[in-house]
């Protein structure tokens, strides 16, 4: 039985892989009509059965809808599935709503944001801080910005899927934002990778000094958790590596075009992407542990 609808706008959620699936779900929950698309099927067999419905293209998903959300991995990706053949900006209304909640960098944003303006479309910058659990929950933090215009109907989507909204600006402060906050999470993790091979290197129990450092003013949950997963070598994926280090570049090439150094990021990169070639890209980025605990012995 189709779930009765108790919102009246039509959203198309453009993209349903890891982060995008619980999205929608919490969009479709919310009583939203949600039509789904992406480029595996099969990813949408679950939406469908909470109540999402399947398009075929992301043109068929847009027609008519109120609402547009990317969740995608890249700008390429994006300009393809919104402005290609078949592409939803063939079919979006004038005066329609993108929600743009891919991380793909300052370049990429602007890129997208000149699209939209020519196609007539309110262009939303609002990329999310979270993953897998937070998305599923409705606890992401949202980094949105664009027009004013915009934020009543993006609004209503946005509180389905986060615990909160900050609204940084003109389109293009969200990515900026999101940017940063990635780059304090990789070097976090990166920190956590060396404290732990140092404790080993000598001689102490890391267990012993993480429950230290649980305690501690100069502990962080998320520090904490993430060296526990590595040392249970838990490597379940929130955030895959591959996307971490993409990430972390993006940061890097917004730091170079303000000519601004990330001496951290910068060192962390050609082991991080030693471990993608060595398969652990879809792991989760904490599997970066493993890799350099093998270098170390």
């Amino acid at each position: 039985m189709e779930k009765e609808r108790t919102n009246n706008l039509t959203i198309a959620f453009l993209g349903t892989g890891q982060m995008g699936t619980p999205m929608a779900s919490r969009l479709i929950a919310a009583g939203f009509n949600v039509r789904v698309w992406n480029r595996s099927i099969e990813r949408l067999e679950g939406l469908v059965q909470l109540g999402g419905i399947e398009a075929t293209t992301p043109a068929e998903a847009a027609s008519g809808a109120d609402v547009v959300i990317t969740m995608l991995p890249d700008g390429p990706t994006i300009e393809t599935v919104i402005d290609g053949e078949d592409g939803a900006f063939t079919t979006m209304a004038r005066g329609a709503l993108w929600l743009q909640m891919g991380t793909i960098g300052i370049e990429w944003t602007a890129r997208l944001g000149v699209r939209a303006m020519q196609a007539g479309v309110l262009f939303v910058d609002a990329p999310v801080s979270g993953s897998v659990a937070p998305a599923t929950t409705g606890e992401l933090l949202i980094l949105a910005s664009g027009p004013l215009a915009a934020q009543p109907v993006a609004t209503r989507a946005l509180d389905a899927m986060g615990r909160q909204t900050f609204w940084l600006g003109a389109a293009g402060a969200g990515s900026r934002a999101k940017l940063i906050l990635n780059n304090w999470l990789v070097d976090l993790v990166e920190m956590v990778v060396e404290t732990l091979t140092i404790t080993e290197a000598l001689g102490l129990d890391p267990r012993i000094i993480v429950d230290i450092l649980a305690d501690a003013p100069i502990g962080s949950p998320y520090a904490v958790s993430k060296a526990r997963s590595m040392l249970e070598g838990d490597f379940t994926t929130n955030f895959a590596l591959k996307h971490a280090v993409k990430d972390a570049e993006l940061a890097l090439d917004a730091a170079k075009s303000v000519d601004h150094e990330l001496a951290l990021t910068a060192s962390l990169i050609s082991s991080w992407q030693r471990a993608v070639d060595n398969g652990a890209g879809d792991l989760d980025l904490s599997a970066v542990y493993r890799f350099a605990s093998t270098e170390a012995k």
